[in-house]
C-alpha cells in the first residue's frame, strides 16, 4: 500500500494516478495532528490496515496531479542517517566502520517543497539520494536476525549537506541538521511491496540530467545490521526514519533554481526545488567527473558570497 498526505494533510492511499481520501477511517486514532496521526496508524497497523483498505476500495479517487502532496512523515521523532554506507561501486577496499548521525525533524519537507540553502560559508551544498527505512514498532536492542520485522515501509530520502563549514572537524551537526535538508516522499510504501530492499535502483536528476544512478546491493552495512547497531544506542519509535546511505560518486552541487528529482524503484518519484538567495554557483560536474580528471575533493565554488578569489 502507498500512503500519503495531501492538501490540508488528508491521509490518502495512492492507487495508480489517483489518490483516495481515507482520513475518516483513522479519525478515531488518538492524535493531535498529522505528525502523530501517521505514527498512530503505523503503530496500530494491524487494526487500521483493514479499515484503510476498505475505505480505499470504496472511496472515489481524485487525480494525484491535481492535489498538493505533503511529506508522508511530517515530524518523525528520530531521523537517523547512516554515514559512508556504500562500497562506491567497488572502489572501497572494505566497508567504513559503521557510523550514523541525526537530522532535525524540522529538516523534513515534501514533494514540490523547497530546500533553502543558508547563508553560511559551506564549500558546497549537496543532496544525497537515499532509500529510507520507516520503523513500524518500538525497536530497542534489536538483533539483526529479527530486524526486518521492525520495518513498516520505505520512502525516498534526500540527505542535504552543507559541506566544509569551519572549524575543521566540527561537521555533522551543522552540516546535516539544517531546516529543509531532508526532503522525503512522495509517499510511504509498506514493506510488503518491496520484495528485496537490498536490490533496488536509486536515481537522482538535477534539472533533468541524471547524476546519481546506483543500486542498494552496493550497501556496505545491510539494513538488519544498521537497525541492530542504531537500536543498541537508542530506541526507534513507530514512524521514525533510518536513512540507509548513498553512493557518493554521483554527487554534485545543488544551487539556486535547481529542480531535483529522486526515484527509488517502487517508491515513486520525489520532486523538489532549491533556493539560494545568494545565488552562488558551482560547476555541474560530479565527484566521479573530478576523479576521472585526476582531481580531488568537491568542485570549487565559482561565484557569489564566500567564493575564493
Amino acid at each position: 500500500m502507498k500512503l500519503l498526505y495531501f492538501d490540508d494533510f488528508k491521509l490518502g492511499v495512492l492507487k495508480g494516478d489517483q489518490v483516495v481520501d481515507v482520513s475518516a477511517a483513522v479519525k478515531d486514532l488518538p492524535h493531535t495532528g498529522p505528525h502523530d496521526l501517521i505514527n498512530a496508524v503505523i503503530a496500530g497497523w494491524e487494526q487500521a490496515k483493514g479499515r484503510i483498505e476498505d475505505a480505499a476500495a470504496k472511496g472515489k479517487g481524485v487525480p494525484v496531479a491535481g492535489v498538493r502532496i505533503r511529506p508522508p512523515l511530517p515530524r518523525p521523532i528520530n531521523i537517523v542517517a547512516m554515514a559512508v554506507n556504500y562500497m562506491e561501486d567497488g572502489t572501497r577496499s572494505e566497508p567504513a566502520p559503521i557510523n550514523a548521525f541525526m537530522k532535525s525533524p524540522t529538516a523534513i519537507i515534501g514533494n514540490d517543497d523547497t530546500m533553502v540553502l543558508p547563508d553560511v560559508p559551506a564549500t558546497i551544498f549537496e543532496g544525497e539520494a537515499e532509500m529510507a527505512v520507516v520503523i513500524g514498532k518500538r525497536a530497542s536492542n534489536v538483533r539483526a536476525a529479527d530486524a526486518m520485522s521492525y520495518i513498516f515501509g520505505y520512502t525516498n530520502f534526500i540527505d542535504g549537506s552543507a559541506r566544509g563549514l569551519p572549524p575543521t572537524g566540527n561537521t555533522f551537526y551543522q552540516m546535516k541538521s539544517r531546516d529543509t535538508f531532508a526532503p522525503i516522499g512522495p509517499c510511504l510504501v509498506t514493506a510488503d511491496e518491496i520484495r528485496d530492499p537490498h536490490h533496488v535502483q536509486i536515481k537522482l536528476w538535477v534539472n533533468g540530467e541524471l547524476k546519481q544512478n546506483f543500486n542498494t546491493d552496493d550497501m556496505a552495512h545491510k539494513i538488519p545490521r544498521c537497525i541492530e547497531w542504531v537500536t543498541s544506542i537508542h530506541a526507534l519509535e513507530p514512524g521514525d526514519i533510518l536513512a540507509t546511505g548513498t553512493n557518493h560518486r554521483g554527487l554534485s552541487g545543488f544551487q539556486n533554481g535547481d529542480r531535483i528529482e529522486l526515484e527509488t524503484e517502487g517508491l515513486g518519484r520525489l520532486r523538489f526545488n532549491v533556493r539560494d538567495d545568494l545565488k552562488r554557483t558551482w560547476a555541474r560536474e560530479t565527484r566521479l567527473d573530478r576523479q576521472n580528471k585526476g582531481q580531488e575533493g568537491t568542485t570549487p565554488q565559482l561565484s557569489g558570497k564566500y567564493a575564493k578569489q
